[in-house]
């Protein structure tokens, strides 16, 4: 008789121990879509947190991104296109939201400019290159033609 009372006991903490785990979790357990997952961290790694220097929603440890990927989920819940989502977003806190800037107005001149940078350097140190052979040879010459 004592051994089935602690038996039931020890069910009873047991099964109280589950449900009080169960409760205080942190996320729910739901069945979700692996799809929706990739689909939410597709859109959030797209955008900038706004507490995190130069860290993507997806990556931020703060409390303000995972609300916007709880925000991300819901809306994709809801049907709303990934452009949308990230339109949202940009109406709301700006294109400084965006990690990708956008290739348009002032944009292009982030786009461009590495490109034009590195082409006026090459033309630059091709230029300095031949002047300084045209010089050594026109120097070559004139000695040559001083020690005849």
């Amino acid at each position: 008789m004592a051994g089935t009372a602690r038996l039931a006991g020890l069910f009873a903490v047991i099964v109280l121990v589950a449900a009080w785990v169960a409760a205080v979790s942190p996320a729910p357990v739901l069945a979700q879509s692996s799809g929706l997952d990739e689909r939410v961290r597709a859109i959030a790694s797209r955008l900038r947190c706004p507490v995190c220097q130069n860290e993507s929603v997806a990556d931020s440890p703060s409390e303000l991104a995972a609300q916007m990927r709880a925000l991300i989920r819901t809306k994709l819940e809801q049907g709303e296109s990934p452009e949308a989502v990230v339109a949202y977003f940009a109406s709301r806190y700006g294109e400084w939201i965006l990690l990708d800037p956008p290739r348009k107005g002032l944009g292009w001149i982030l786009w461009t400019a590495p490109a034009v940078v590195l082409v006026v350097g090459l033309a630059a140190a091709v230029g300095f290159i031949r002047r300084r052979v045209r010089s050594a040879s026109t120097e070559a010459s004139a000695q040559e033609d001083w020690d005849r």
